[in-house]
């Protein structure tokens, strides 16, 4: 059985993944922190394929209840997730003038300490001689980091180095790489004339989709001979360097 478990993968960035991974055949345990109905236009894939699936609730922020949420998928399937999408993400706002010590805590438990102990406790389960594959999301500005969401950006980076380390540390039975979208899913801080001059500002003159994400996940899912890896599914934002995160950006006329 193709297993894969998605964290935060009922809404958004997450439902898009696990969408795609829907259309490929795989089964799918889908986690958020409460148990949701999928986004419409995942639903409307999980039926087409008839596919195999079941939500899981677990608060990543709360270290029990990360450790309980592979046993739980097991139970449920009887089977250990092949694919370990790590998706959920703290993103609140902090900068070099209010950064706490709770808020580095809050982002880096959820952003940083959750995927290592689901991708840790997976290399454990799947066992001698098995392989499993686990994809983090990062965020592109890991590449040109800056002091807006400071925590986010801190706890990303610690996930971006966690990322080469478990590779090396998890190989051959677990594959860890990553990817680090650009603006996918836009807040509605953003404005319509915002977001063209966004995408003019891009190398390729676009940002990327949702699908252009959940493509790269399920490439490297299936790319038995690549691990600790990033792929940036930005539209090239990684190759220029801004001052300032994408929502101050392009908003004056």
């Amino acid at each position: 059985m193709k297993l894969a478990l998605v964290t935060a993968g009922f809404r958004r960035l997450g439902a898009a993944i696990a969408a795609r991974l829907a259309e490929d055949g795989w089964a799918l345990a889908l986690h958020g922190r409460k148990i949701e109905t999928p986004d419409p236009t995942l639903a409307a894939m999980l039926a087409l394929h008839t596919t195999h699936w079941h939500g899981f609730a677990a608060d990543l922020s709360d270290p029990q209840a990360v450790a309980g949420l592979l046993p739980a998928v097991q139970a449920h399937f009887g089977a250990v997730p092949t694919l370990l999408a790590n998706n959920a993400s703290r993103f609140d706002w902090d900068d070099q003038d209010s950064v706490t010590a709770q808020g580095l805590m809050d982002h880096f438990a959820v952003n940083a300490a959750a995927p290592v102990l689901l991708a840790t406790d997976l290399a454990q389960r799947v066992g001698t001689g098995g392989m499993a594959s686990v994809v983090n999301i990062l965020d592109q500005r890991i590449r040109h980091p800056g002091a807006d969401q400071l925590s986010y950006t801190l706890s990303k980076l610690t996930l971006s180095g966690a990322t080469e380390t478990l590779a090396r540390a998890l190989a051959p039975r677990v594959r860890v790489n990553a990817v680090a979208p650009g603006l996918v899913i836009p807040t509605d801080d953003y404005l319509p004339r915002q977001m063209e001059a966004l995408r003019q500002a891009m190398p390729l003159g676009r940002l990327p989709e949702p699908e252009d994400v959940a493509d790269a996940v399920l490439w490297l899912a299936k790319a038995e001979a690549v691990t600790g890896q990033t792929i940036f599914v930005d539209g090239g934002a990684a190759l220029k360097s801004f001052d300032r995160d994408f929502l101050f950006m392009g908003k004056s006329d």
